[in-house]
């Protein structure tokens, strides 16, 4: 594999937004209202999940990822708690919301607190929660004494204020340098290398790239943000983003590490493939399946690389067994391709990127109008779906929306009323059908809207 050459760039995509603020203040509650979390679709595969504290927000059309740092402090002294979140989101936000409590007043780590927000230069907003409406402003007094201001009165609870609060929070956001995506240029594919740390991401950078461009270390965590590189290999451009790897919550202590983990998740939002790195020599482990799950969840197209192979011991059925356990346990990425690699030895990695172009191909592509209802239109017949409420479901028509990965939306008499495992149905005929077995297909249902009479 011939690489004619590399750059490294960095860039911001979504800012990160880090809620701060002592225990009971309304953190929770602040982050699930902004960011829609019980409105969330969840999917219906198992080993699918979403973190609870980060998630992805938009509002007048401007997305950002939200962090709640409260779920990333357990084992601290109180006092401690409160400075470590802090000293977490300058280190690694790009805007930091301190959450105030407008029923309980002010508290001394409240004072702490702005001290140390008062020497950043990122942009900080101040709100004040659990000021459920106008006649209870008055509570503000006593936080205008802290000498901060816009002081932003706000009832995560009951809606009351956020309008205004996250109205001056996007457009805070003109602050934050943005850099150009490279993987928006004609031609480049976006792969994100991700897995939990040490099973060789950077090593297997390195390898692809045959340079030793990245650190490598047998200690986990040595990678703390993404580096993201641009290659050619046989005349193709490629985006290489090396993660930080992602730990399971609980073993996630050291503040250097957390933010890495949102970045490394984030990275995934601008990939076109996920490079989805196990160590094949310690097995497949629940972190590995929840990290597949996040790829599948942003719609990535994913490959699995069994790494460390080398190290395996070998018989003529372990790379059969490992592949199948793999495919039972991660049922949800049942379209995507796994190879066994060594980054070590270089053993099948000048492959990778055939696999990549082969996984690309399918993510990019459209499907006609006409062969998708002539495909659904069988399906439907071959299979109808089941009645609703004594009533027939009508698929009327269907037409591809987007690409990368292929979206289909379906116009149908009750969208509401189809079965999870009959939209699987339609999604595996499509997959036959269109020649797409290797990518995630999404298909969304939608009411038909009634002519008009005249």
């Amino acid at each position: 594999m011939l690489i004619l050459g590399f750059v490294l760039i960095k860039f911001i995509m979504k800012p990160i937004v880090a809620i701060v603020g002592r225990p009971n203040v309304g953190k929770s509650t602040f982050f699930n209202r902004v960011t829609r979390t019980k409105d969330a679709l969840v999917d219906s595969f198992p080993g699918v999940t979403r973190d609870r504290h980060y998630g992805d927000a938009s509002w007048n059309d401007i997305a950002f990822t939200l962090v709640d740092t409260g779920g990333f402090t357990e084992g601290h002294e109180f006092a401690d708690e409160i400075r470590f979140q802090v000293h977490q989101a300058l280190a690694d936000a790009d805007v930091i919301v301190l959450l105030l409590d407008g029923k309980e007043g002010i508290s001394p780590f409240d004072r702490d607190v702005i001290k140390l927000l008062r020497a950043t230069e990122k942009p900080v907003f101040y709100a004040v929660n659990k000021i459920d409406g106008a006649e209870l402003e008055t509570h503000l007094s006593e936080f205008y004494s802290l000498g901060i201001e816009p002081l932003f009165p706000v009832s995560a609870e009951h809606r009351y204020g956020m309008v205004d609060f996250l109205d001056a929070l996007v457009a805070g956001f003109a602050e934050i340098v943005e850099y150009p995506d490279p993987q928006t240029a004609e031609g480049t594919i976006g792969l994100a290398v991700v897995g939990r740390p040490n099973v060789g991401k950077s090593s297997l950078i390195n390898r692809m790239l045959g340079q030793e461009r990245l650190l490598v270390s047998d200690r986990p965590g040595t990678t703390r943000d993404a580096i993201d590189t641009v290659c050619q290999a046989e005349g193709k451009a490629y985006l290489l983003i090396d993660t930080a790897g992602i730990r399971r919550k609980g073993k996630v202590t050291r503040k250097i590490e957390k933010f890495s983990i949102i970045k490394a998740l984030r990275s995934l939002d601008r990939c076109d493939v996920a490079l989805i790195v196990m160590d094949t020599a310690e097995g497949i482990t629940e972190q590995d399946i929840s990290i597949a799950g996040y790829a599948y969840e942003r719609g990535c197209g994913c490959i699995f690389l069994l790494n460390k192979w080398d190290l395996v011991a070998k018989d003529t059925h372990t790379a059969k067994e490992y592949l199948a356990e793999l495919k039972m346990r991660a049922k949800f990425l049942g379209f995507a391709p796994a190879m066994t690699i060594s980054a070590l030895t270089g053993q099948r990695v000048t492959k990778i990127f055939k696999m990549v172009d082969d996984v690309y191909d399918q993510y990019a592509r459209r499907i006609g109008t006409g062969q998708l209802n002539r495909i659904l239109e069988t399906a439907t017949a071959k299979n109808p779906p089941p009645l609703h409420r004594g009533k027939p479901i009508n698929f009327y028509y269907a037409t591809q929306v987007s690409k990368r990965p292929p979206t289909v939306v379906c116009f149908v008499n009750h969208p509401k009323a189809v079965h999870f495992s009959y939209k699987r149905f339609l999604i595996n005929q499509i997959r036959e059908h269109a020649g797409l077995d290797k990518t995630p297909i999404r298909i969304i249902f939608r009411q038909r809207e009634r002519r008009k009479k005249y």
